[in-house]
C-alpha cells in the first residue's frame, strides 16, 4: 500500500503521519489488495477536513470527513473508508459467487 500526504495550509508532523498510517492498518484487515491511497488535509478557520481517495481492483473509493480537532476528522474517515471498503469487498464476493451472499449460500 502506498500512502501519500498532502497538507493544504497544513504542516504535517511525523505525529499525524503515523497516527493516519496506524489508523489506515485498520483498512487492510478487511481487504489487502489496496494499491495506492491519496489523504489530503486541510485546515479552513475553524474546520479540518480530511480526504482519502484509496484506489483497490477495479475501483476507486473516496472518503471525507469534517471535524474540528484533526484527530477526531481521522477517526471519522476511516470508520468510512472501513465502512465502504467491506460493503465492495460483500460486493465483489457476491459477483463471484452467482449472486448470492456469502453467508447465505449452501454448503456444497
Amino acid at each position: 500500500m502506498n500512502l501519500n500526504l498532502t497538507g493544504h495550509h497544513l504542516q504535517i508532523t511525523p505525529a499525524i503521519r503515523d497516527y493516519v498510517a496506524t489508523k489506515l492498518t485498520r483498512i487492510t484487515h478487511h481487504f489487502d489488495h489496496l494499491i495506492d491511497v491519496n489523504v489530503i488535509l486541510t485546515v479552513e478557520k475553524l474546520l479540518h477536513r480530511i480526504e482519502a481517495n484509496v484506489r483497490v481492483r477495479g475501483r476507486d473509493i473516496f472518503c471525507e470527513n469534517a471535524d474540528a480537532d484533526m484527530y477526531a476528522a481521522i477517526d471519522g474517515l476511516v470508520d468510512k473508508l472501513d465502512r465502504t471498503i467491506i460493503k465492495h469487498k460483500e460486493k465483489s464476493l457476491m459477483r463471484r459467487h452467482d449472486g448470492k451472499p456469502v453467508k447465505n449460500r449452501d454448503a456444497r
